[in-house]
């Protein structure tokens, strides 16, 4: 069999076990454990010492397969071990499952895309610095896709460790902000949503600004070395 079919065949098994495995977590009724933070507050008290790893692996799952939500586990994270510790277990189950995610993306999709289009349309995409900042600011825009965004970088020219530093510099505030949210309602507390939305926006909003004023920069500078030409 040549390497070309054991190829495809390899992307057909890793599908059909990503569909098989979302499947089985419904039929299962694991399903629970990512809509509701309620259960596995109690099921990770309930594991002692061995918590964290249920974090950490619910956050992978959750990563990998799209449409599991996240943000519940990562309450659940807050309201057991509070903002610094609830950070880390989120941050560590998220950067686990999003560079899974882009190395599947990176296996299945980059040499259908380097077929498809060439290089040249595939550079443009943007330079290597221009796509780790449009991934750090994904990671802080609340209404996207946190899969979507690593499976969509997997299919760019995008290095992985620059997609891996990307991410992990972009979670960090929003992990944090969600285990803050969570341990503030467990504890009988509210959330001030609209505090929240603002620094969001914040988040949002540094990065582009500087990315923006960063690529002004650049062109002024190519622009003036042209002219001094």
């Amino acid at each position: 069999m040549t390497q070309f079919r054991l190829k495809h065949l390899f992307v057909l098994a890793l599908l059909a076990a990503l569909v098989l495995g979302y499947f089985a977590l419904e039929g299962s009724g694991l399903m629970v454990y990512f809509t509701d933070s309620r259960p596995i507050v109690a099921q990770i008290r309930a594991l002692g010492m061995l918590g964290p790893a249920l974090i950490v692996g619910l956050m992978v799952l959750a990563i990998v397969f799209n449409p599991l939500p996240s943000a519940p586990i990562a309450l659940a994270a807050g309201a057991v071990y509070g903002h610094t510790l609830g950070t880390v277990y989120i941050v560590t189950g998220a950067e686990i499952g999003a560079i899974i995610a882009f190395f599947i993306a990176r296996t299945v999709g980059y040499e259908i895309a380097s077929k498809h289009f060439d290089k040249f349309a595939l550079h443009r995409f943007g330079s290597q610095n221009g796509l780790m900042l449009i991934v750090f600011a994904a990671r802080l825009l609340p209404f996207m896709s946190f899969d979507l965004v690593s499976y969509a970088a997997g299919v760019t020219p995008l290095k992985a460790w620059r997609f891996a530093l990307a991410t992990l510099l972009g979670l960090v505030p929003m992990s944090f902000l969600l285990a803050h949210m969570g341990s503030e309602v467990i504890d009988g507390g509210t959330v001030d949503f609209a505090a929240t939305i603002l620094l969001l926006g914040l988040l949002v909003a540094v990065p582009l600004i500087a990315g923006r004023y960063y690529h002004g920069r650049s062109g002024n500078s190519t622009r003036a070395d042209e002219s001094d030409d």
